[in-house]
């Protein structure tokens, strides 16, 4: 098990899905874990800060306060899941493209305004690590057919988005690495959230694995990139996806 003891962490989105796995696997791991999230008031004895990752004056402030706090920030997980009201209800054909726009901004450029605020601070240190959290979307073109018998959609915005998560990864990778910063990505399969059965039962019959993520099978890889264990390994897409991608 890769030791987080001692590092100072910040998690965007720690209070979701995905991000509540994180935080947990975090501490069980001896790190220091500060939840970042809209939905949260500000209470860092107790690991939270109100922070929208839209808002470059939200994400300075987020890092002032634990770079204050704590001297340095060690690790950085980009998960928050920004998206417009109107995100996921209509096919392509029939988009609207100032809501895609939208939605590119949202998540694309704040992922990207976190990382240049945190990597600076990174920067200033002369460590840390970062992670963006991707998608097998970001890499594969989806499979309408697991969709088939249900009203779910499969957004085109998620795709551009998540593919230049990754892309934008290596750059950073690449910018960074010359001052003992990190940065990688991870790119999750399907995590089961109760969706509908016809879309669960479609998705299983296809994946090598035969069953969806959970949420506890993507945290260890985030440990791991944020670890010692991980000194190495920069400008890497690390998939957990049960096989998908490789059929």
């Amino acid at each position: 098990m890769s030791s987080l003891l001692n590092k100072v962490i910040a998690v965007t989105g720690g209070k979701g899905l995905l991000g509540s796995a994180f935080v947990s696997e975090i501490k069980k791991r001896g790190g220091t874990v500060i939840t970042l999230d809209i939905a949260e008031e500000t209470n860092l004895d107790a690991g939270f800060i109100n922070c929208d990752i839209t808002a470059e004056t939200s994400i300075k402030a987020a890092v002032a306060l634990m770079v204050e706090k704590y001297g340095r920030i060690d690790g950085w997980v980009n998960n928050a899941y920004p998206r417009t009201s109107d995100w996921g209800e209509l096919p392509f054909e029939d988009e609207s493209m100032d809501s895609l726009a939208a939605n590119v901004d949202m998540h694309l450029i704040g992922y990207t305004k976190c990382c240049q605020v945190a990597l600076n601070q990174m920067k200033k240190q002369g460590s840390g690590s970062l992670i963006n959290m991707a998608s097998i979307y970001g890499i594969t073109g989806p499979d309408f057919t697991v969709y088939e018998g249900t009203t779910m959609l499969n957004e085109a915005g998620y795709a551009a988005i998540k593919g230049g998560l990754i892309t934008l990864t290596r750059y950073l990778a690449a910018f960074y690495g010359p001052f003992n910063v990190r940065v990688n990505c991870v790119s999750p399969g399907g995590i089961f959230d109760n969706q509908n059965p016809i879309f669960v039962n479609n998705y299983e019959k296809k994946v090598p694995l035969r069953r969806m993520g959970l949420p506890e099978d993507i945290a260890p890889s985030i440990c791991y990139l944020l670890s010692d264990d991980a000194k190495y390994v920069t400008g890497h897409n690390l998939v957990v996806d049960g096989g998908w991608t490789i059929i």
